[in-house]
């Protein structure tokens, strides 16, 4: 049987499938040869991240395949009722990348906070002819221990996120739609464990009440944060988006920091990619990095070793 990992897959997820007897191909096909080169070479799976997609018109082409699977958690570039009305098994990994999100949304908190993103931007401008300059612009930093993250979407990367949170100090508010209250466990080096319960609140209650918002919810289909939301926020919030282009509207968000509402952002996906707002890049408030939340070495291993343990109790 034939596997093509159209996004990549991890060394440890092909040698796990290779020695199962399946063929891996790691190819990278164009979204529109997909069909053809699937066909061309009967493929039983199709494995993606969120480059390639999936929808009603590869699924109808191909009848060869028989799994879909998505290295992440989010699937909406699949297709995946229809796939499943059709009688391909459609699997995804959705705790392999949670430790490696909430490890960038605190990337971004840290960045925020400091002004990291901006000084790292002026400093190899001015540091040798305005130093004094940058020390005086960069020196009102606030900590995060003390202060209050909001958490809207509290799912496995939500709790990830309220983990480091809570062993930094921070109170912790989630809000989400299913789920109403969650053990938090805190791991130490040692062996030792520290379980916290956090009961979520209303989404009205972390907006207002947060000096800090993070995002972990699929996309809607609109516009979960706009000019409303931000307009209850406290003076001075940091926004968090590393789940779904498109939660929060992007011309409200840079209207909100130019509004002294929102004191910095930090956004790791965008309305448009690959071509983000120019607006929103150059805008020195905001931290930016290029939907890299699950791409760590380590979350990428467990990805590939999960699919392959997915693929071959389906098939074997």
């Amino acid at each position: 049987m034939k596997i093509l990992a159209n996004d990549g897959i991890s060394k440890s997820g092909i040698n796990a499938l290779e020695a199962a007897g399946f063929e891996v191909i790691t190819t990278k096909v164009a979204q529109e040869q997909v069909a053809n080169y699937v066909n061309e070479h009967q493929i039983d799976v199709v494995l993606v991240r969120s480059a390639t997609k999936i929808r009603k018109d590869i699924i109808d082409a191909c009848p060869s395949i028989k799994i879909i699977g998505r290295g992440g958690v989010g699937m909406d570039n699949i297709d995946v009722d229809y796939a499943r009305e059709k009688g391909i098994k459609v699997i995804n990994t959705p705790g392999a990348s949670s430790a490696s999100v909430a490890e960038l949304v605190f990337a971004h908190l840290f960045s925020g906070v400091r002004f990291l993103h901006d000084s790292n931007r002026n400093m190899p401008l001015e540091g040798d002819s305005n130093f004094n300059g940058l020390k005086k612009a960069y020196a009102a930093g606030t900590e995060l221990r003390g202060k209050t993250l909001g958490i809207v979407g509290f799912g496995r990367i939500g709790q990830q996120v309220a983990k480091l949170a809570i062993g930094l100090g921070m109170k912790v508010l989630a809000t989400d739609a299913f789920i109403e209250k969650a053990t938090i466990t805190l791991d130490f080096f040692d062996g030792k464990t520290l379980d916290f319960e956090v009961t979520t609140v209303p989404f009205d209650e972390v907006i207002t009440q947060s000096d800090f918002i993070t995002f972990h919810v699929p996309a809607l289909g609109g516009y979960l944060i706009n000019e409303a939301e931000f307009a209850k926020m406290k003076k001075g919030v940091g926004i968090i988006n590393a789940a779904r282009g498109g939660v929060i509207n992007e011309v409200a968000l840079t209207k909100a920091i130019d509004d002294e509402i929102v004191a910095f952002a930090g956004l790791d996906v965008f309305e448009d990619e690959p071509t983000p707002a120019v607006q929103v890049l150059m805008n020195t408030q905001i931290s930016l990095t290029p939907h890299i939340g699950a791409a760590t070495l380590e979350a990428q291993d467990r990805i590939g070793t999960e699919l392959a343990e997915q693929i071959i109790a389906i098939l074997k």
